[in-house]
């Protein structure tokens, strides 16, 4: 295989505003292709927006979302895609022909969708329907793979993609600068301090870095890279939408668990890196994948688990 160059971006996405979200998409994929990258990745609902979702109707859902590919939102990215030759991968919300409402991301390689994944694990609105199927394709040689957001937390979604065959997960997030009750020190980020970021910079900074952002990120987000043995290309928004505050950081991992390159900045950005094959085997989690005794444990890992605590938030999704 080649080596391919990635990039992850963030951005401030409006609320339902298509027309603009797209075109800040056009904008950061031109600043992406011009840095050399053969694909670039946005992070979740980034053409709807996505807090939004938790206010609306059935109904108001049903308006918001599209049809894929036939939407007018995938046509857009194929022309982007097309126009700067490039790979494009973003999110939206999917409606099927039975009104069934998905939280949707797709991958978009010039004239067709190459891939379109729906999220296993939704629960920002009630009318969300679950995907029920991983998903494997091919970019450039390379063989990719997509979870969004809450399925990353649940560590057998990660490992069950790698198992399939990925050695890139895109992992588009709407996540940080949010209260965890199992998490002491984190909280609410305040709105205020993102209107306020040019004044007080410092201020924002340490919520972004903290437990609430930053910190949460990192306290799981490279196990994943490595102990799965795969590249991780995560895509989170920046700013405030509907009245919640997201802390950015998009970042690419290799499969070592290192960072090859992060948004670390408050405004719309896009970070590179070269992905490169030694690295899949050369990593601890391609022989630890190797290693396994699945006649060990094949049946138990398949079984639900039981829980001996009476703590109500343990079946709550927190992001």
């Amino acid at each position: 295989m080649q080596a391919l160059k990635v990039g992850a971006v963030q951005f401030q996405n409006k609320s339902g505003d298509k027309q603009y979200n797209l075109s800040k998409i056009y904008d950061l994929t031109k600043d992406a292709k011009e840095q050399g990258c053969q694909v670039v990745s946005f992070h979740e609902c980034s053409i709807s927006g996505y807090t939004f979702a938790q206010r609306l109707t059935k109904d108001e859902l049903l308006q918001v979302a599209e049809t894929v590919p036939s939407g007018e939102s995938t046509q857009r990215l194929i022309e982007i895609s097309l126009e700067l030759d490039i790979v494009i991968l973003a999110g939206l919300f999917e409606k099927d022909e039975h009104d069934n409402i998905y939280n949707t991301y797709i991958c978009v390689n010039g004239s067709k969708v190459v891939a379109s994944f729906r999220k296993i694990h939704p629960f920002i609105s009630e009318y969300l329907s679950p995907g029920t199927e991983y998903v494997t394709f091919d970019i450039f040689g390379w063989t990719a793979g997509i979870l969004i957001c809450y399925d990353n937390n649940v560590i057998e979604n990660v490992r069950a993609v790698a198992l399939l065959g990925a050695q890139i997960i895109f992992m588009p997030h709407v996540t940080g600068c949010t209260k965890r009750d199992y998490l002491p020190g984190t909280r609410h980020v305040s709105p205020a301090l993102w209107h306020n970021r040019e004044l007080d910079p410092v201020r924002l900074r340490m919520e972004f870095d903290g437990p609430s952002g930053r910190q949460w990120l990192m306290k799981w987000l490279p196990a994943r890279a490595y102990d799965n043995g795969i590249f991780a290309v995560f895509t989170n928004p920046i700013g405030e939408e509907d009245g919640q505050v997201k802390c950015g950081h998009s970042m690419i991992l290799d499969p070592f668990g290192q960072i090859l390159d992060e948004c670390t900045g408050f405004k719309d950005a896009v970070c590179t890196a070269v992905l490169t094959a030694e690295k899949l085997t050369q990593a601890g989690g391609y022989r630890y994948r190797n290693a396994r005794k699945v006649d060990l444990y094949g049946n138990i890992l398949s079984k639900p688990h039981v829980a001996h605590l009476n703590v109500s938030w343990l079946n709550q999704p927190q992001e």
